[in-house]
C-alpha cells in the first residue's frame, strides 16, 4: 500500500447525509420505493485519501473500519465505474477512514462512494462537472447521487431525482447526530413499513417544510430498535429546533440554535444512554 499524502487535493470528506424528512409513498415493482425527501449534509464524515498506485487498491482504517471487506466495497465499484465511463486506466491507491457508524442512516457507503467519485475526478484530471458525476453515480445506489452533490436538496423518485434548494435557516443551526451503536438493515426497515401513503412533503422553505413533514421509516425502526424511543425522547426534551431519525436509522439528529445547546444535549444523551456514538457540526 502506498504512502498517503496530506495534501488537501488528495483528500475528500464523505459528508454525513441527513434526511430532514422522508415520506415513503409507494413500493415499486423493482423493490425500490417512491419517496420524497429533503437531503442535508453535515460538514463532517468519513475521509477518503488517494495516492498513486498500479491498478485499484483500497485500505480501510478508523473506528468503524474493522470487519469491512476492502475487496467488496462500494468505493471500488465507484472507482471502476468512473474509470470505465471516462475511458481511463483505473490506477489509484485509496484509503477510507471510517468515522461514521455502519448501517446508520446517514450516508455511510453511499457517501464514501460519492467522495471517491469527487476525489478521483480531480486525481485523474477528468474535469466532470458535479452534475455529470451525479449521473455517473446513479447505478451505484439510491442515495449516491445526492451524496455526490452534498448540498441541501429535495429528492423524489427513488431519491435520485434531485433539485438543489436554498438552505434557508439551516446555516443558523448546529447539528447533533446520535447513534445507539445498533446497526440496522435498510432492507429490513423498508420491509417493515406498513405500506400506507400518508401524503406528500410540502413545498416551501426547508425548515418549515421539514418540520411539518415526517420520517415514515421511524415507526418501523423503533419497533426493531426500541432504544430509539428513549433517544428521540431525550433529544426532544432538549428543546431543539427539530429532532427525528435520519433515513432508515438508527442515527437520530437534533438541530439547535447554538453550539452550547448542542453540547448540552450531547452530554445529556451520553449520561442517559451510556455507550453511544455522537457527532456535532454544522450544515454545509
Amino acid at each position: 500500500m502506498a504512502d498517503f499524502p496530506a495534501r488537501a487535493s488528495d483528500r475528500e470528506t464523505a459528508f454525513a447525509k441527513i434526511n430532514l424528512a422522508l415520506h415513503v409513498r409507494k413500493k415499486l415493482p423493482d423493490g425500490y420505493h417512491r419517496i420524497e425527501t429533503i437531503f442535508a449534509f453535515l460538514d463532517q464524515g468519513d475521509e477518503m485519501s488517494v495516492a498513486q498506485g498500479e491498478g485499484l487498491a483500497l485500505a480501510i482504517s478508523g473506528r468503524f473500519g474493522n470487519g469491512l471487506d476492502p475487496s467488496d466495497n462500494l468505493v471500488l465499484q465507484a472507482a471502476r465505474r468512473l474509470a470505465e465511463v471516462s475511458n481511463v486506466q483505473a490506477n489509484a491507491s485509496l484509503l477510507l477512514e471510517k468515522r461514521l457508524p455502519i448501517a446508520s442512516g446517514i450516508g455511510g457507503g453511499s457517501a464514501d462512494a460519492a467522495a471517491t467519485l469527487r476525489l478521483l475526478n480531480r486525481f485523474w484530471n477528468l474535469d466532470h462537472p458535479i452534475a455529470a458525476l451525479a449521473e455517473i453515480a446513479r447505478p451505484l445506489g439510491a442515495d449516491v447521487p445526492a451524496c455526490v452533490i452534498s448540498q441541501t436538496c429535495r429528492g423524489t423518485g427513488i431519491g435520485q431525482d434531485l433539485a438543489v434548494i436554498p438552505d434557508d435557516g439551516l446555516q443558523n443551526c448546529t447539528v447533533l447526530l446520535v447513534n445507539p451503536l445498533v446497526p440496522v438493515s435498510t432492507a429490513d426497515i423498508f420491509a417493515a413499513w406498513d405500506g400506507i401513503d400518508r401524503g406528500a412533503l410540502e413545498d416551501g422553505q426547508v425548515l418549515p417544510a421539514a418540520g411539518k413533514g415526517r420520517n415514515d421509516l421511524q415507526k418501523p425502526a423503533v419497533t426493531l430498535v426500541p432504544i430509539l424511543t428513549d433517544l428521540i425522547g431525550i433529544l426532544e426534551e432538549c428543546q431543539p429546533v427539530m429532532a427525528r431519525m435520519s433515513g432508515s436509522g438508527a442515527t437520530c439528529f437534533a438541530l439547535f440554535d447554538s453550539l452550547e445547546a448542542t453540547q448540552q444535549a450531547e452530554q445529556r444523551c451520553r449520561s442517559a444512554l451510556g455507550a453511544i456514538w455522537t457527532m456535532t457540526g454544522r450544515f454545509r
